[in-house]
């Protein structure tokens, strides 16, 4: 079971995506706050293995919460009634692991935690051409010393998707072990230093 906490200052919108997850089997909301002022002491209570956070909220925005306390916490995803470049940009930096509008379906929002919780990533649906851009000049990558194989590039693109190491080497055939050999070249090849910084690198340089 994927243990969820809710943290959004609209109860409506608590109560809709509480109701929706509860109809699947695999994911349970375990606890909410109603804003960010109450998140930090929700999360260390019911410690879930995923956070949805509100982009914006009164007292303390989703992406404020993520850069005081996203290297303690658990994956995050960030949650929007529209798709903001700006919030996607600075989610991203501050540690991010998703960013998904609120009226998408139940199959993709399920579909969605279960990745970020088993490593993946969610970026590349919301992810525009100018935020890209800017999150390129904010992060200038290293020189790129050595191109990607193909099977590199297939990797690349199967964490885009976001996908874990497991999934892929299930797609793929290699065990886990290889795709994990595979990834790491990735990164350094790239010259990044985690997954999503691998994939944006990626869509910049045409591999994805």
């Amino acid at each position: 079971m994927i243990r969820v906490v809710l943290v959004d200052d609209q109860t409506l919108v608590r109560s809709g995506i509480r109701g929706l997850l509860n109809l699947t089997d695999d994911i349970r909301v375990v606890a909410e706050a109603a804003d960010g002022a109450e998140a930090p002491g929700v999360v260390a209570a019911a410690r879930p293995d995923l956070i949805l956070l509100d982009v914006r909220m009164p007292q303390c925005s989703g992406v404020q919460l993520l850069q005081a306390h996203g290297s303690m916490w658990p994956p995050a995803i960030l949650l929007t009634t529209f798709d903001d470049d700006d919030a996607l940009l600075a989610g991203m930096r501050a540690g991010a692991k998703g960013f998904l509008l609120k009226d998408i379906s139940l199959e993709r929002l399920a579909d969605g935690i279960r990745a970020v919780a088993a490593g993946g990533t969610l970026f590349r649906p919301g992810l525009s051409e100018r935020t890209r851009d800017a999150f390129a000049l904010a992060q200038p990558p290293a020189p790129l010393t050595e191109r990607l194989t193909a099977r590199e590039t297939e990797i690349l693109a199967l964490m885009a998707a976001g996908l874990n190491n497991a999934e892929i080497a299930a797609a793929l055939g290699p065990t886990e072990g290889t795709i994990k050999n595979h990834v790491s070249n990735i990164l350094a090849k790239l010259g990044v230093r985690d997954r999503v910084r691998a994939v944006l690198r990626g869509l910049e340089l045409s591999y994805i």
